[in-house]
């Protein structure tokens, strides 16, 4: 939900939580492969083809199909497992 300042009006059928459709998609093949080393969840969930919630979901029930890196409350998911989980691994060796 955008923070509506001091003053300022919010439109409530106008108002939305969602994000652009463009970043609702999933990624390309060409994509995936040029991931750096280690990504984010919200990047792992879309080259999955899943939602951030679902996957921070996954995550904490120990079912995410990828292994994961905790360093605090930041976690990052190796690509190279990424690859893996999405049959991809071969095409990188």
């Amino acid at each position: 939900m955008a923070h509506v300042g001091a003053g300022e009006k919010r439109d409530n059928d106008m108002a939305t939580t969602s994000t652009p459709a463009a970043d609702q998609r999933g990624m390309s093949l060409d994509e995936v492969l040029a991931l750096p080393a280690t990504v984010n969840v919200v990047t792992a969930a879309r080259a999955l083809g899943i939602g951030h919630n679902k996957a921070y979901d996954l995550i904490k029930a120990g079912q995410f199909p990828v292994r994961t890196l905790t360093m605090g409350s930041t976690v990052r998911i190796p690509t190279a497992a990424l690859w893996e989980a999405l049959g991809i691994g071969s095409l990188r060796q």
